[in-house]
């Protein structure tokens, strides 16, 4: 049997394991370990397993990721995300579709705080989605407008995606941070301007809210979320002009999220407990399928499908816009059955070769990446995100009316990406402003 047939094939049963519900790192771990006990011998994969996993993790840029975690939840546990909808709200309500918007709105900042989707639309499901049912919007839009604008977690900084992404692919953390930041952006606004349009055309889809705010209820809800766009601001402008780098970002975050929450008299030994027990869970999570696919780059490396697949590519002369457009179609697929962080870590060693062997800028690139995870979390039959928002409505809302609203949604997600795709300058402005 060939290298190449062995790495096709490893491939194939990983995907088949985790299609099984067979946790991905170990997955990934296993099947990696035994291709490459065939390619070469079992000594070496013993070898590999002694010295690859403490290699990986032992990069100091990884203590990126549970500094940004504790982050997040820090200001989860703390309440500093508390108001965000009620604030959004006060703001957007007199527009058409204004509770909408609002949940747009929420959860960009909410997404910005933490750097997950999935807590994000758990999060704003529970508070924005039964609001809009209260004031009779379509329940297709209400909950697919959470469902979509939950994704912006991956895209707007920090992001665990983007810090993962920039470590496998070589490239700066920083420059990927501020390359997000107006994609991330253009993603809310389009979403708004769907919402506002559909509305206008269509005004049963959300009843026209009369209540109108006065100017010192407006100043009270910017003063119920100001940590957020402070620790933000803070934290992205360090990165931008070079004050520190995204791994003491990390920690610079989390210890001003505990010093505002201090200073706003909800910081308590029990948020603590309670946000350092969520960082350490969820970092172990990640951990674990970042040492299984550790294993599956170097597999992929021996058993030479990477080069394979990149020279098939280049013998039909195809360009960076046809991979992407591959690539789009393979995330579209793995998406329906596997979760963000590991179809990225499962996809990476793959195609990263790819795009080097094209030329392709990596940092455009991994924007295009998390933009696809971004589709993939909301797209039928196995929207994550849409089954998060199911699970905490329970019966109030059927399954199938929130992919029915979804596709509104993935339609303009299909819009940005092929913005992001023909116009990389959008991409890119940020990153290349940043002072060296």
């Amino acid at each position: 049997m060939s290298d190449i047939v062995i790495g096709f094939s490893g491939l194939g049963i990983s995907l088949l394991l985790i299609a099984m519900r067979v946790h991905i790192g170990v997955a990934l771990g296993s099947i990696s370990l035994l291709g490459i006990g065939l390619i070469l011998n079992s000594k070496a994969a013993w070898g590999m397993i002694t010295a690859t996993p403490f290699n990986f993790i032992g990069n100091w840029t990884f203590t990126a990721v549970p500094m940004f975690l504790l982050m997040g939840f820090m200001c989860t546990s703390t309440g500093l995300t508390r108001g965000l909808f009620h604030a959004t709200q006060v703001f957007f309500t007199r527009l058409p579709g204004g509770l909408a918007i609002a949940s747009v709105g929420a959860s960009a900042l909410f997404a910005s705080a933490c750097g997950s989707s999935v807590a994000t639309a758990s999060a704003m499901s529970r508070i924005a989605v039964p609001e809009m049912l209260r004031h009779k919007y379509d329940k297709g839009l209400a909950t697919a407008t959470v469902a979509a604008s939950g994704t912006l977690g991956s895209l707007i900084p920090p992001s665990i995606i983007m810090i993962l992404y920039a470590l496998y692919a070589d490239t700066s953390v920083g420059k990927l941070f501020m390359a997000g930041f107006i994609p991330g952006i253009l993603s809310a606004l389009i979403y708004i301007a769907m919402i506002v349009t559909r509305v206008k055309l269509k005004p049963e889809l959300a009843a026209s809210i009369d209540t109108i705010y006065s100017k010192e209820e407006k100043i009270k809800a910017a003063k119920d979320i100001w940590p957020l766009p402070v620790l933000m601001f803070m934290v992205l402008g360090g990165i931008f002009f070079s004050v520190f780098t995204p791994t003491e970002a990390g920690a610079i975050g989390a210890t001003l999220s505990m010093i505002i929450a201090f200073f706003r008299k909800s910081l308590t030994l029990e948020s603590v407990k309670k946000s350092l027990g969520q960082t350490v869970r969820g970092t172990a999570s990640i951990f674990i399928i970042i040492i299984g696919t550790s294993f599956l780059a170097r597999f992929m490396a021996l058993s030479g499908v990477p080069q394979f697949l990149a020279e098939g590519i280049l013998s039909f002369g195809a360009g960076p816009y046809s991979m992407i457009f591959g690539v789009a179609l393979l995330y579209l697929f793995l998406g329906m059955f596997v979760e963000p962080i590991g179809l990225l870590l499962l996809t990476l060693p793959i195609i990263l070769p790819l795009a080097n062997s094209l030329g392709v800028d990596l940092i455009w690139f991994g924007i295009i990446i998390v933009k696809l995870l971004e589709i993939a979390l909301i797209t039928p039959p196995v929207g994550l995100n849409v089954y998060v928002i199911k699970g905490a409505l329970g019966e109030l809302v059927s399954l199938n009316t929130i992919f029915k609203g979804v596709y509104w949604f993935i339609l303009m997600d299909v819009i940005t990406l092929l913005l992001l795709v023909i116009f990389p300058e959008i991409t890119l402005f940020l990153p290349n402003l940043m002072w060296k």
